[in-house]
């Protein structure tokens, strides 16, 4: 321990001593005074935002715990927006939790610990350098997630998304367990430095079949934790059953994790196995836009329909990820691989928002699921339907919003590809899917309202959300700083990742 540098840890370390202390606070807290769990747990966030802001500053790569952990602007840039969108999440999710939608009336302050340990778990996850530190930080935000899912006790269709959640990630873990063994037994070794170092100077046929029997099952394990085609059986479910705020927690900040084990795991480390895992890649990027846009249509719970989307927003990512290698040729990797990092920024940007909207109109006794509930809502708040319509469009790809250029900068590195049918594909599934975003529009400006009820929020709540929908607008007028932060962190990442390769 004495020659291992904790400073990249920092985060990390705070975060869990935080998390402890806020969780024991609470203990001594009632119900009435819950609201300083909520603010603690934003203080918490904000600090590790500052101590990452500083490294992020830097742009130094640093490696500790003998290679396991990486602190690299990659892992900034995700884990300043892991903060955010965690943090929003929680502003978001202030009304909900108190009002009478859990346990006893009231959602316990449990809520607030198991969001900062699945923080945690997504951290570890960004930074990690090994296949043991991934594993750990993977499953240390997938039982936070499992906890929240079944947080609301006393609701069969709450319970029942817990049980599917928690035996279809626990086969996703058996995946990628059995994969990373596989690995390790053609190799050697855990490190994916080690295992880039191996697989360049040459392995034997028999290597070969068991790294690419490791590299199937890890794929499925990856596309589990996706909610790819075919492994997304789960996605619909677990969104509909779940409470709203978990749902959240759920569907945003954990993409960015799932981006960065993709990129640590596909690219760091079994790069040179790039023809056998983009067939693969391929595979489920194509069959997650047509089964996630064409299901979607028929859905009219709003957070089933948005569950579709989500499997079809996790194809055009895939997508953006497969085409960095061409034919043994790396010219298109960094503009490959960033495009896929600004689209995984962008999802989870708007997903927030859309989420938002859905917690804001809930209140106590009813929850707003249905596509119907947000009939007439131009009449109720016009600022609301004005959001939703702007990160509706988001989704949808329509220009000039964010969600337009995201998708056209993985279009553009599909192209890079040589195989001109993948763009085409996905822009014939994107324009099936933008009917059930124009529906969502349609319904909130044209059909009378059944409720007639004020919606009524949290002041913050309206502020954040009002940032967010401004957000997505200004980053689709003005794309270019995100784009290039995106660029410059692929750009750091893999150029301090093959100068450790050298030494």
């Amino acid at each position: 321990m004495n020659n291992m540098n904790l400073i990249p840890v920092y985060p990390e370390i705070f975060l869990l001593i935080a998390t402890s202390a806020v969780l024991l606070i609470d203990m001594f807290l009632s119900d009435a005074k819950r609201h300083i769990t909520y603010y603690l747990t934003l203080l918490v966030i904000a600090v590790c935002a500052l101590i990452t802001l500083s490294d992020f500053q830097s742009g130094e790569t640093v490696y500790t715990f003998h290679n396991m952990f990486v602190s690299d602007p990659l892992s900034h840039l995700l884990k300043l927006v892991s903060y955010a969108a965690v943090a929003i999440t929680l502003v978001y999710s202030r009304q909900y939790t108190s009002d009478s939608q859990m346990v006893n009336g009231h959602l316990g302050g449990e809520f607030y610990p198991l969001a900062l340990f699945a923080l945690l778990g997504q951290m570890v996850m960004i930074s990690g350098s090994n296949f043991l530190s991934i594993y750990l930080g993977l499953e240390l935000m997938s039982l936070s997630l499992y906890a929240l899912v079944a947080l609301r006790r006393d609701n069969a269709a709450a319970i029942e998304a817990a049980m599917k959640y928690f035996i279809l990630g626990a086969m996703a873990s058996g995946f990628l367990l059995y994969g990373m063994s596989m690995l390790y037994g053609a190799t050697g070794t855990l490190d994916l430095i080690e295992m880039t170092k191996i697989l360049g100077i040459g392995i034997t046929e028999g290597q070969h079949t068991t790294l690419v029997f490791g590299v199937v099952f890890l794929v499925a394990g990856l596309a589990f934790k996706l909610g790819a085609v075919p492994f997304h059986m789960w996605v619909p479910d677990v969104y509909q059953g779940a409470p709203t705020a978990a749902t959240l927690l759920l569907g945003a900040a954990p993409k960015l994790a799932a981006f960065a084990i993709c990129f640590r795991l596909l690219v760091e480390g079994l790069l040179l196995l790039a023809v056998d895992w983009q067939q693969m890649l391929m595979v489920l990027a194509v069959l997650s836009m047509a089964i996630g846009n064409i299901t979607a249509i028929a859905q009219t719970n709003i957070k089933r329909m948005l569950a579709y989307s989500t499997i079809s927003h996790m194809g055009f990512m895939l997508l953006g990820l497969l085409s960095g290698v061409v034919g043994g040729n790396m010219y298109s990797a960094i503009n490959a691989y960033s495009a896929a990092l600004f689209y995984s920024i962008t999802y989870v940007l708007t997903t927030l928002g859309t989420f938002g909207v859905i917690l804001l109109m809930t209140r106590s006794g009813f929850e707003a699921e249905n596509i119907d509930d947000f009939k007439g809502l131009n009449q109720r708040s016009p600022w609301f339907a004005a959001v939703m319509m702007v990160l509706m469009l988001s989704l949808a790809g329509v220009p000039p919003l964010m969600g337009f250029y995201a998708k056209l900068s993985v279009l553009r590195a599909a192209m890079g590809t040589g195989q001109l049918w993948l763009p085409i594909v996905a822009v014939l599934f994107s324009l099936i899917g933008a009917f059930y975003y124009l529906r969502v529009i349609k319904v909130m400006y044209f059909d009378d309202a059944q409720d007639t009820n004020k919606i009524v929020s949290h002041f913050d709540a309206r502020v954040v959300l009002s940032l967010n929908g401004i957000a997505v607008l200004a980053l689709g007028l003005f794309p270019g700083f995100l784009m290039d932060a995106s660029h410059a962190a692929i750009v750091r990442t893999l150029a301090s990742f093959v100068g450790r390769l050298a030494s």
